[in-house]
């Protein structure tokens, strides 16, 4: 497809491209002359971005393409450091894989304290200008650093640094400016002075299971996709309905021709792995999907007219406060997802007929559990709750669907995840490998941050609180009551 007529407007009337560099006098020009173009050809502000992107060369677009594709980080470059090391924060950011030290690191710290390092990051990609690294970076909880490069990476790649110019050279290229610096405010590493630059880190697409303990040994729980129809298990979704309750069937709504191919591909997959089969039940709601975080969408059906005339179930669903409390003690943490868990219970055979569900596509009804039925929440805590009973209070926290391990050491962390495996491999429950976290000092759980050194509130979670706009209607306010009790 050739480029936009406005595109080539643009490229006609820019004098000049942009390559980077350390000179932010040359950067303002560039920008300023962009802007002058912009305002000439009444470019539409959607288009800004893009038109100026095509623009960057050299240094500047490596800068932009990396960090578009990944996290930008703060890296200190210290030949005082013999090692490399990462912040516990960007690796859970990130999610990378953690493996263990053959032997114990002891870390100097600038207040001359010694931290003991047992935890490693292996082969994790760094993208400095055009050349991609993959490093081996020890964890450490550092506060204002994201990465620390030091001797044994320098060294490796005959890496000069030079602080005068603020470059960085490879013994084989020309030097590489630095796009951005700023000043370490009061820190400083080894009593060595160094610099800051941005540059970029992604965490690995796929997850391998062979780098984390224990976790590699139970590759049937974390396949990529649920395999298929859910065995039998000792509960089955039901529905029971209000007395004189009859069926309720509602139009499809309308969907645009995007949601439209998304809802086709999703009623294809749920046919063949047999969670949905054709329906010919006098019931029927409306269907929508909903985006989740990682930007796919979730096939959700509208079931709020059945869940009015739906006995509740009254299974209690746990205080957030009582799960935290038997955290006390604990210094090692694993979370485990369930992948799609609720797709993971049958719905009672005499049942199936009231989640049905009609589009433009056909009319369908469920065979496993759905998303949106007002009794599903309890149902699974209550299955659960079943299947981790003996280990409840003692070293696992159930929430639904998520699962926290909890251990006071090392050791003791290996028997216990071993045991919640096991458990999920003879039930043929499947769990999401790139949502879960393993072998942690510190984790974000049901909207806390838990660590050796006690539980506290998520502050993400409170700076949602600072902006939420006032309640106006009841469900609103309601709301608002709801997620201020987990805080």
């Amino acid at each position: 497809m050739g480029e936009s007529q406005g595109l080539v407007k643009f490229r006609r009337n820019t004098s000049f491209q942009f390559d980077g560099g350390y000179n932010p006098e040359k950067a303002e020009l560039w920008i300023k002359e962009i802007e002058n173009i912009f305002r000439a050809m009444n470019c539409p502000d959607n288009q800004k971005v893009n038109y100026a992107v095509f623009m960057l060369v050299g240094e500047a677009k490596y800068w932009c393409d990396s960090t578009r594709e990944g996290k930008t980080l703060n890296v200190l470059y210290d030949s005082g450091a013999t090692h490399s090391f990462i912040s516990n924060d960007c690796v859970q950011h990130l999610q990378l894989l953690i493996s263990s030290l053959e032997t114990n690191l002891i870390v100097s710290t600038p207040t001359n304290e010694s931290i003991i390092a047992n935890k490693v990051c292996l082969g994790c990609p760094i993208f400095i200008g055009d050349r991609k690294f993959l490093i081996n970076l020890i964890c450490l909880p550092l506060s204002q650093l994201d990465v620390i490069l030091g001797m044994d990476w320098l060294s490796s790649n005959h890496v000069f640094l030079n602080c005068a110019e603020k470059s960085v050279r490879f013994s084989d290229s020309k030097d590489l400016s630095i796009l951005l610096s700023k000043p370490i405010s009061k820190f400083s590493w080894g009593k060595v002075q160094g610099y800051l630059i941005l540059s970029s880190m992604k965490a690995k697409e796929e997850v391998d299971l062979k780098n984390i303990a224990v976790v590699q040994n139970f590759p049937e729980v974390f396949p990529k996709d649920i395999l298929g129809f859910p065995p039998d298990r000792e509960i089955k979704f039901f529905i029971n309905l209000m007395p004189r309750t009859g069926p309720i069937s509602m139009a499809p709504y309308r969907m645009s021709p995007s949601e439209l191919a998304e809802l086709k591909k999703q009623l294809e997959e749920f046919l063949e792995k047999k969670f949905i089969r054709p329906s010919v039940s006098p019931w029927g709601a409306p269907v929508l999907l909903v985006k989740k975080k990682d930007g796919s969408f979730r096939l959700c059906i509208d079931y709020r007219q059945l869940n009015k005339f739906t006995i509740k179930n009254k299974y209690p669903l746990p205080r957030i406060d009582d799960l935290m409390d038997q955290l006390r003690g604990a210094t090692v943490f694993s979370k485990i997802d369930l992948r799609s868990g609720y797709h993971q219970i049958k719905v009672k055979a005499e049942d199936i007929q009231k989640t049905a569900f009609r589009t433009r596509y056909g009319h369908y009804e469920y065979q496993v559990m759905p998303f949106g039925v007002t009794n599903a929440p309890a149902v699974f805590m209550d299955y659960m709750n079943m299947i981790f009973r003996p280990y409840l209070d003692h070293f696992v926290v159930v929430f639904i669907d998520d699962i926290l391990i909890y251990s006071r050491t090392h050791e003791e962390h290996e028997e216990h995840l071993q045991t919640v495996l096991q458990i999920l491999k003879n039930k043929q429950l499947y769990a999401k490998l790139s949502k879960c976290e393993f072998w942690l000092e510190e984790v974000k759980f049901l909207g806390h941050v838990i660590s050796k050194d006690g539980v506290s509130v998520d502050p993400s979670k409170v700076e949602a609180v600072l902006l939420w706009e006032p309640p106006k209607t009841v469900t609103e306010i309601r709301s608002f009551f709801g997620f201020g009790r987990i805080l």
